[in-house]
């Protein structure tokens, strides 16, 4: 993989991450309720699940999703339920902005919590897994390694999708003091909510020839 290559596959890595995507609701909905830093482990839940997809992917496995409408169905349908159910326990959260436990502490989900959730919303996409499946084997030479090249290529992607993450938690938790309010907490938890949801329904008519 020569360094021409590399740079094309970053700015491949880029439009990739910023385009609009489960994984960017959730940050900006996590930035927002619970701030910048609690929204990090959010992130990286997402990244270990693309770290999932993007072996899946380099193993070949994600082959069998295109060549099989069972195994695409059901994995599929996972990632739209999976979405569905976010979406529905976001907009049904109580608005009662900023909520604190008896230590003072805010009531927020459990570190691992979030974690899990960032890594089960990029774990269970079907379209994520596909697309790289389509994209990955165009930025790999043959007359090299294939390993160190899927190293390679996979640092960077999970570098790339970090940073903007953290990028939509931050432009999210700056937003918080807009959002103090009963009512503007309300807003915010059915908007995403219903974002997410519009997303898991969208999921169920992606076709497998159409899925990048």
């Amino acid at each position: 993989m020569t360094f021409a290559t590399w740079i094309g596959f970053v700015i491949a890595g880029i439009l990739i991450a910023i385009s609009p995507g489960s994984g960017a609701v959730l940050s900006m909905s996590h930035g927002l309720a619970y701030g910048l830093k609690k929204a990090s482990a959010t992130v990286l839940g997402l990244q270990l699940g693309l770290i999932l997809v993007l072996v899946i992917a380099g193993a070949g496995v994600g082959s069998l999703l295109m060549a099989s409408e069972l195994a695409f169905t059901v994995v599929k349908t996972i990632g739209a339920l999976y979405l569905i159910w976010l979406g529905i326990g976001q907009w049904r959260a109580k608005a009662e902005g900023p909520s604190v436990s008896t230590s003072g502490m805010a009531a927020h989900p459990s570190f691992g919590r979030r974690v899990m959730t960032g890594f089960l919303t990029n774990a269970t996409n079907p379209k994520g897994i596909i697309f790289m499946v389509a994209v990955l084997p165009q930025f790999i030479s043959k007359d090299a390694p294939v390993l160190p090249q899927l190293a390679i290529l996979g640092a960077t992607m999970v570098t790339i999708d970090t940073t903007v993450m953290h990028g939509y938690a931050f432009l999210a938790s700056s937003m918080q003091r807009w959002f103090r309010d009963v009512r503007a907490v309300k807003i915010q938890n059915r908007f995403f909510g219903a974002v997410l949801m519009v997303m898991g329904s969208l999921l169920f008519f992606v076709k497998r020839g159409h899925a990048a």
